[in-house]
């Protein structure tokens, strides 16, 4: 293995993990909001909780695929 090799792979890795963890944050961060813009606490955020879900998944099964084929 060259030197170079392995930070190139932890960047990749360093990514994918930042990319999953946006998929979460990012719909239960506009529920919060919403649910204190229009005061329906906590509806909103557990709607955003559940696409948040819905979206890691997607998101893993699509990470996981890339991952197949790059080998």
């Amino acid at each position: 293995m060259s030197g170079s090799f392995l930070p190139e792979k932890y960047r990749e890795y360093l990514g994918l993990g930042a990319e999953i963890a946006v998929s979460l944050i990012i719909p239960i961060g506009l529920g919060y909001v919403a649910d204190q813009y229009f005061d329906t606490t906590p509806w909103l955020l557990l709607a955003g909780a559940l696409a948040g879900i819905v979206i890691f998944f997607f998101t893993v099964i699509r990470i996981s695929n890339k991952m197949n084929t790059d080998k």
